[in-house]
């Protein structure tokens, strides 16, 4: 509890010196790769929605305004940059060896669908980006799978801080127990999605 309290006052004075735009600085700061604990922050800023000082869909837009920046600029920096970039200054953000190996297995078998799931697993979503940028895929394609999975990221975590109100410091605690049936659910739906689009367009190929 006494962490919880800690973390608390932390994030009460972000959100009381820089309002909204204290959501936008800070996501962007944990996306390109500074210790930020962003599912916390996420949760604090749906505990404040709870608590009636901030409005619930000013806020799910300042989240996906500071994560889409912040995974764009990582995006931005893998296509001009490249690995070099990453294994100069990842330590630096705590980007370390073992995590880059790590997404890049996970990148290999799930391609920019990463994007989307990766927002929900610590110390991927910093990477990901940087993968895809390095690899070369087009902004359009990147943008497509970025941008639905913050929208995702930012509407769970802050409706999760909403729904537990005062219990929101516990999220820790239900990230741990429930974040890998989280994981396994969008994939499967991403797998199902993928599969269906796949079906109907070789039906189309096939009747044209």
């Amino acid at each position: 509890m006494n962490v919880g309290r800690v973390m608390m006052q932390h994030l009460n004075g972000l959100i009381e010196h820089f309002g909204y735009f204290g959501i936008i600085i800070a996501l962007f700061g944990g996306i390109v790769g500074l210790p930020i604990p962003d599912e916390v922050l996420l949760t604090y800023v749906g505990y404040t929605v709870f608590a009636g000082k901030m409005a619930y869909l000013p806020s799910l837009i300042c989240a996906f305004i500071g994560a889409g920046c912040g995974i764009t600029i990582s995006f931005i920096l893998g296509v001009k940059l490249g690995v070099p970039f990453l294994h100069k200054f990842g330590p630096k953000l705590h980007i370390t060896e073992a995590r880059i190996e790590r997404t890049r297995k996970l990148f290999i078998k799930l391609g920019p669908f990463l994007l989307i799931i990766g927002f929900f697993i610590p110390g991927v979503r910093h990477i990901t980006a940087y993968l895809v940028g390095m690899n070369r895929y087009s902004y359009k394609k990147f943008a497509l799978f970025a941008y639905i999975g913050a929208v995702i990221w930012c509407f769970t975590f802050i409706t999760l801080g909403r729904t537990l109100g005062e219990n929101w410091v516990h999220v820790g605690t239900y990230l741990s127990r429930y974040s890998i049936y989280l994981i396994v659910l969008f994939l499967l739906g991403f797998i199902i999605l993928y599969s269906y689009r796949r079906k109907r367009r070789l039906l189309k190929n096939a009747s044209s």
